[in-house]
């Protein structure tokens, strides 16, 4: 009777071991199938950057941002909605508007999508800007860009604020936004400064075969992001009577800034 007993107990100790072993596999399995799950899809930033501008603000209602990949398929990302005062993150500061996930493939467009309220601030005076009807859809940018799965991608979208903001007359303006994407991954800059402190100027990075601007800031300090990697010729030109100055032969690597230092006027 004892073996009997003896032998039955070792049968339950046995069955509730495999119990056990074979349910602790299931608990182990499912978070590994979920975390496989997502691995069909790259994952897409979106951030905005803007070069110095000549007011004391250009405050952009952002309301959305839509990606178009494979087969024309349109995807809403996840916007952080707001108005954003572009003059907040220039000379290499930017900010996250919009991430999400995306079926691997290329992407065709970015399609930013803007609210109502877009205000310039001209010697702190507030005045409202419209947006043309043409650009009321969203203002649709070229890409063009194959996202593997699996992999996490950067959009900077290089907003240029001075040739943003247009005049009509009568303290009537409208934003009809000049936005450059950039691929950081593909990129350099440059970067300085002038003297004397508050003189503003228009700064150009000239190739063989472009030319990109920016405008120095109160402080005299200034960023041209989003050069393909090259040799470039600098120009600052401040207002008369100062005079332009001209930089030869500064090169630009990718992935990194060149800072040809302090230009004095």
């Amino acid at each position: 009777m004892y073996t009997t007993q003896s032998k039955n107990g070792k049968n339950l100790i046995m069955k509730s071991i495999l119990y056990a072993v074979f349910f602790s596999s299931i608990i182990v399995l499912m978070p590994a199938c979920k975390k496989d799950s997502g691995t069909d899809k790259a994952h897409l930033s979106v951030r905005m950057t803007d070069a110095p501008a000549s007011y004391n603000a250009v405050n952009v209602d952002i309301v959305g941002v839509e990606v178009t990949g494979n087969g024309g398929k349109a995807v809403m990302l996840n916007v952080n909605p707001g108005i954003y005062n572009l003059l907040n993150y220039s000379n290499g500061f930017d900010t996250l508007i919009a991430s999400g996930d995306l079926e691997a493939g290329t992407v065709s467009q970015i399609r930013l999508i803007l609210g109502t309220n877009n205000t310039v601030v001209i010697n702190n005076v507030i005045y409202p800007v419209s947006t043309p009807s043409a650009s009321q859809s969203g203002l649709k940018l070229q890409i063009h860009k194959t996202f593997e799965a699996g992999v996490s991608y950067g959009i900077l979208l290089d907003f240029d604020a001075n040739k943003s903001i247009v005049t009509t007359g009568n303290g009537v303006y409208q934003l009809k936004p000049v936005i450059r994407t950039i691929d950081a991954a593909i990129t350099g800059s440059i970067k300085g400064n002038i003297t004397p402190v508050g003189t503003i100027a228009v700064v150009t990075a000239t190739s063989e075969t472009e030319t990109y601007t920016s405008v120095t800031n109160a402080a005299g300090n200034f960023l041209i992001a989003g050069l393909p990697a090259g040799i470039y010729a600098v120009t600052i030109t401040p207002k008369l009577p100062m005079l332009p100055v001209t930089l030869t032969a500064k090169i630009v690597v990718v992935g990194a800034s060149t800072n040809i230092g302090l230009i004095v006027m």
